[in-house]
């Protein structure tokens, strides 16, 4: 990890951390507050459920109160009219009024008939509580309020039910009436997921800050460094190019130098071994094949001589020992001899170049001419290099079949040889090819700078 991302990552990662307390720390206090809000709205709820029940049971007591003060009536008359009325009581969709003796006995139940005249005493509900004895106990204390599970009308599911109950002391009954709990809980529980939806917006929208906070601070990273690497490609060219006028041999190494040299002299001597073949399966004279033999020999004893120039500074010792004109028609006098294929060649620069400039303009005409060699099927190639005030150009044009695909045009190793060569000094490679028209490879190498 390079030491710009270090300082991105420095300036990302405290950000993120401090983000992610800060959203643990509000969502754990927003929970907290929405747990109290909910006990509060549950006690308020069921206040409002218990002030209901009471006034119910207070309505009832008026509707009843006339029987129980008439002392005209006996008890066997009065009772059987309090229950009429009790048991013809009703309110909202499943409110009714029931009536115990004080024993357990059942007097009145509009909803379940069957209980009347039973002694529920020891009756339980699904949860194990003895929710007629409760009843009776807060009756008997005064009036008060008890919670067990009954069967709600009319499909009789046993939900969470709050009861209310006063003592008749005439009679020594418990009367009361009850209310369901289950369109509380669906409250709640509506109450519930509208704060747990507010609660997940809340985080998404401060996860979307976040995010796009990280994404501007690291795009501005990157941005950054982007700035500083052009500078530094910048400098680097520069000190590459310095480098190439001191020491031009070192400056693509060894591999490059033996593709680009040796093996252009091994493929010559190859060619001139299998000539004195076929010559020699033609039945020619010993002299002839003798001669070319000679030259594959000479080729070899070439190919030594450059070994040893690579390893002093692996330079071509054609540039030192003949120019740059004279080395490149020597180079192209043996691609024609080789080959058959016709050259035409012109070389137009006035001056003395710099030497990473004859370099580049040797191996490129090398490159040009093995790559014509192998690939294009040419007949004719026109290779020239010209040089203006600013410039040296490079331009070899060939007939032959061309490059169809645009993958092809810069996968070889030579071509991407040849544009690293010229982007190290500062030019412009240009690689032109359509199929069946052959290909154009033209280089524009600056001189300003190399002066």
């Amino acid at each position: 990890m390079g030491l710009k991302s270090k300082i991105i990552l420095l300036a990302v990662a405290p950000l993120i951390v401090a983000t992610a307390i800060i959203i643990y720390l509000g969502l754990q206090s927003a929970r907290d507050l929405a747990s109290q809000e909910l006990s509060i709205y549950e006690f308020n709820l069921v206040n409002a459920k218990k002030m209901a029940l009471k006034n119910h049971v207070n309505i009832a007591m008026s509707a009843i109160r006339p029987i129980l003060e008439n002392e005209e009536l006996d008890d066997a008359e009065a009772q059987d009219r309090v229950k009429k009325i009790l048991a013809g009581l009703s309110y909202e969709d499943d409110g009714y009024f029931f009536a115990y003796e004080m024993s357990g006995v059942n007097l009145v139940h509009p909803t379940q008939p069957d209980f009347v005249g039973k002694n529920l005493w020891d009756f339980q509900d699904r949860s194990g509580n003895f929710l007629i004895q409760g009843l009776i106990r807060a009756a008997q204390a005064g009036g008060g309020y008890h919670r067990y599970i009954w069967e709600k009308p009319p499909l009789m599911k046993q939900e969470d039910k709050l009861g209310y109950v006063v003592a008749i002391d005439r009679w020594d009954w418990m009367m009361g009436t009850g209310l369901y709990l289950d369109d509380i809980y669906a409250e709640l529980a509506k109450t519930k997921a509208t704060m747990n939806d507010n609660i997940q917006r809340s985080f998404f929208t401060i996860i979307e800050v976040v995010v796009v906070t990280v994404v501007l601070v690291i795009l501005l990273g990157l941005a950054i460094n982007l700035h500083e690497h052009k500078l530094a490609d910048s400098r680097l060219k520069e000190l590459a190019q310095r480098f190439m006028r001191l020491q031009v041999s070192e400056r693509r190494g060894f591999s490059r130098e033996l593709h680009d040299g040796i093996n252009q002299l091994l493929v010559s001597c190859k060619f001139r071994i299998e000539l004195a073949e076929n010559k020699l399966n033609r039945g020619h004279e010993k002299e002839v094949i003798h001669q070319e033999l000679e030259k594959a020999g000479d080729l070899i004893n070439q190919t030594i001589s450059e070994v040893r120039q690579i390893s002093h500074n692996l330079r071509p010792t054609l540039l030192d020992d003949l120019g740059l004109d004279t080395a490149l028609q020597a180079l192209i006098d043996q691609f024609m001899e080789r080959t058959g294929i016709q050259v035409a060649y012109r070389f137009d620069v006035a001056a003395k170049l710099p030497d990473e400039i004859e370099i580049t303009v040797y191996r490129l005409t090398q490159e040009s001419l093995t790559n014509i060699e192998k690939h294009a099927e040419a007949k004719n190639i026109s290779l020239q290099v010209s040089q203006s005030h600013r410039q040296v150009v490079f331009e070899c044009l060939d007939d032959g079949k061309g490059i169809s695909k645009k993958s092809e045009l810069f996968s070889g190793i030579g071509l991407i040889n040849m544009r690293e060569r010229i982007e190290l000094i500062g030019g412009d490679f240009i690689l032109e090819s359509q199929r069946d028209k052959g290909t154009t490879v033209r280089a524009l190498l600056p001189l300003e700078q190399h002066l």
